[in-house]
């Protein structure tokens, strides 16, 4: 469990190649149990249940949640990949005190804090111990787009911890997840236009993908999509079937009328009749 800075923060290559990842940060001034999966990329129901397998035997006392929302593991280390951006954290994780680290550089899907404060109070009751659960939010760092912008957030928070890591002593153990929050697709940008052989679709025509408001593919079914009986189409319906049950009523008593061939002789027709009488 003694991983080193470079191994606990800096360790994913292709920072960028994930937009929906964070990195997870736990480190205590305990010793902490063996975890079964020490791979930096992770996905979030793995990297919550290596970390419930570290802090299984609640370790200390005190518990620190840090959420950190939006944040990347290329926010954690310098341009040069060598160093770190936010050096208050990363000086507190190298500091002797601390016994026991734990991190996944790429964390696939989101950690909320709310499960892990969950596990620290139900898991230190069952074991007989006392959780002091903290919790520090830090500010919501902007996209990824406004850097100068994000780098200025970035070196405020990790002020606000260093002045919260001055004021612990004692046994402590510090998580730092990133809460849930909107992520935007990772859209690379290159110098030079690339060029790529694409497959032309068997037709030229245009597809087009029905989608809503919000830009979401809509995926109901066709009858709950579209409107086919309006009231219009339910009133030219009444009205032909009602035209079609007088022209019915109409053909049938047409049909039922039944005249002799001789009723227009003019020896069985009403002239003669009278010339008879």
């Amino acid at each position: 469990m003694q991983l080193s800075i470079a191994t606990a923060l800096l360790a994913c290559t292709a920072v960028r190649a994930f937009s929906d990842s964070s990195p997870f940060v736990l480190f205590s001034t305990a010793e902490l149990a063996p975890t079964p999966n020490d791979a930096q990329l992770q996905t979030s129901v793995q990297a919550i249940a290596s970390a419930k397998e570290a802090l299984s035997s609640c370790p200390t006392t005190r518990y620190i949640i840090v959420s950190q929302p939006n944040v990347h593991a290329a926010d954690l280390r310098d341009s040069s990949g060598a160093g770190c951006n936010m050096h208050n954290l990363c000086r507190a994780i190298a500091s002797d005190s601390v016994k026991g680290r734990f991190s996944v550089a790429e964390v696939i899907g989101q950690i909320s804090s709310e499960p892990m404060k969950q596990f620290l109070t139900t898991n230190c009751k069952e074991k007989g111990k006392t959780a002091i659960i903290e919790r520090v939010e830090l500010r919501h760092l902007p996209p990824v787009k406004e850097e100068s912008k994000r780098a200025e957030i970035l070196a405020d928070n990790d002020h606000e911890l260093g002045q919260l890591f001055e004021t612990l002593s004692g046994e402590y153990t510090v998580i730092l997840v990133s809460d849930p929050n909107e992520f935007k697709a990772y859209e690379p940008e290159f110098a030079e236009p690339v060029h790529m052989d694409l497959k032309r679709q068997s037709s030229d025509s245009p597809v087009f993908v029905g989608r809503r408001a919000d830009d979401a593919t809509d995926n109901r079914p066709l009858f709950e999509k579209y409107q086919f009986f309006t009231p219009g189409i339910f009133t030219a319906l009444l009205a032909l079937i009602i035209i079609l049950s007088i022209l019915t009523v109409g053909l049938k008593a047409l049909a039922s009328l039944e005249v002799s061939y001789g009723a227009f002789d003019k020896e069985n027709g009403p002239a003669a009749q009278k010339k008879q009488m």
